[in-house]
């Protein structure tokens, strides 16, 4: 007779997610943890009566100790990592620039895959991936044939996987910053260091939606990390383009950038708090069109509330540095923060600020990286454009 294969069983007193289709469960749902054995293993999970509801990895170290891969019994091999692989990729729009794989959404927890032209930046952040690096970096290279994959090990989310942080290449040969081509503009990039895997992918499809509402005006594109929405916007015929970030690099590697690419952008390091509340800008001449996107304010669902502060004090202090019929471009990556919180934010701003916000369009993460109806946390960006009048 076969063995019984491992499995997790959810509590008969825990209603937990997973048993309508989310892909986590956490220790705390589960009857009893299995062996440190397990760890990094493909185990089943049963519901309270027993009922199997899918396959996944399991980590008696993490808080989230079993993730989906599948409502089947299936194999974390070769095999199954090809597979799921192949299609991820296959459900990509051919770009040069491009988020391939997006963890639970592509069946694959723990696995980030973005592309910069012929290199893929790959991050792990669980130990079941860990333990396939090897065996995806072999597939990767097969299947798209890149000059170089970087290994971008160094997610704080790592630790809670009881993972180390490194980065290295599959080569072992460094990889040398560059210019590289996103979105119509040459960003200098270096994808062992830069920010997330080297650029903000998620907002690409915003810099030129923004841009649009920039023509003749004048444009603060605050947290403007590398200036991205400030290139597009001075491209776009902005009269003055200005971009605030608190960190050197970031202003510094959008100066690059704008004389690069030819356009007229300035930049300042500066805390955007402490700059918006300056008195200063009480008699300045107001702004036609200010972008505000700024990192997670809300890392945890424990920092929502002090998160929902912040980000009603940047907003209200935005519009009302905006001219008459003035365009706001706001945006939140914290996911824990819903579409029904920021709205809320919104409306109380509206409301302090004595001004009408008008929604022009609502923004949202890109195709290439999908949401999964089941899961909340697969959506994290969201966002607003809206006309001050």
């Amino acid at each position: 007779m076969s063995a019984v294969p491992a499995f997790l069983k959810i509590r008969s007193n825990v209603r937990a997610r997973a048993v309508a289709g989310h892909p986590w469960v956490f220790a705390n749902e589960v009857e009893a943890l299995l062996p440190a054995e397990h760890d990094g293993e493909v185990v089943e999970c049963r519901d309270r009566t027993g009922r199997f509801i899918g396959c996944g990895i399991y980590n008696s170290r993490s808080q989230i100790v079993w993730r989906r891969l599948s409502r089947d019994r299936v194999a974390l091999d070769e095999a199954w990592l090809r597979g799921a692989l192949e299609r991820a990729v296959a459900r990509r729009a051919p770009e040069p620039a491009r988020r391939l794989v997006w963890s639970e959404s592509d069946d694959l927890p723990g696995l980030v895959v973005d592309q910069y032209h012929d290199t893929l930046v790959v991050q792990i952040q669980t130990l079941a991936m860990e333990k396939r690096a090897a065996l995806v970096g072999d597939i990767l290279a097969g299947l798209l044939e890149p000059a170089e994959i970087i290994f971008r090990n160094d997610a704080p989310i790592r630790r809670l996987e009881g993972l180390p942080m490194e980065v290295h290449t599959r080569s072992g040969k460094p990889w040398e910053p560059r210019w590289l081509r996103i979105g119509g503009f040459d960003h200098w990039i270096d994808l062992q260091v830069g920010q997330k895997t080297g650029f903000y992918l998620d907002q690409r499809l915003q810099h030129p939606a923004v841009a649009k509402y920039a023509s003749g005006g004048r444009v603060l594109d605050a947290f403007c990390n590398q200036g991205s929405f400030s290139l597009h916007a001075a491209r776009a015929g902005a009269a003055e383009v200005l971009g605030l970030d608190s960190a050197e690099d970031a202003v510094g590697a959008a100066r690059r950038n704008a004389e690069r690419n030819g356009v007229k952008a300035d930049f300042l390091v500066a805390n955007v708090f402490d700059w918006f509340n300056d008195p200063a800008r009480a008699v300045e001449p107001r702004w036609d069109l200010i972008v505000l996107d700024p990192p997670p304010f809300a890392k945890s669902r424990s920092a929502l509330e002090g998160a929902l502060r912040g980000y009603k004090e940047i907003n209200l202090r935005a519009v009302k540095l905006l001219a008459p019929g003035g365009v706001l471009a706001t945006y939140t990556c914290s996911h824990h923060m819903q579409d029904a919180e920021l709205r809320q934010v919104l409306a109380d701003v509206s409301a302090d600020a004595r001004r009408k916000l008008r929604v022009l369009e609502w923004a949202h993460q890109p195709p290439d990286h999908p949401v999964l109806a089941t899961m909340p946390e697969s959506e994290y960006l969201r966002g607003y454009i809206l006309r001050a009048e």
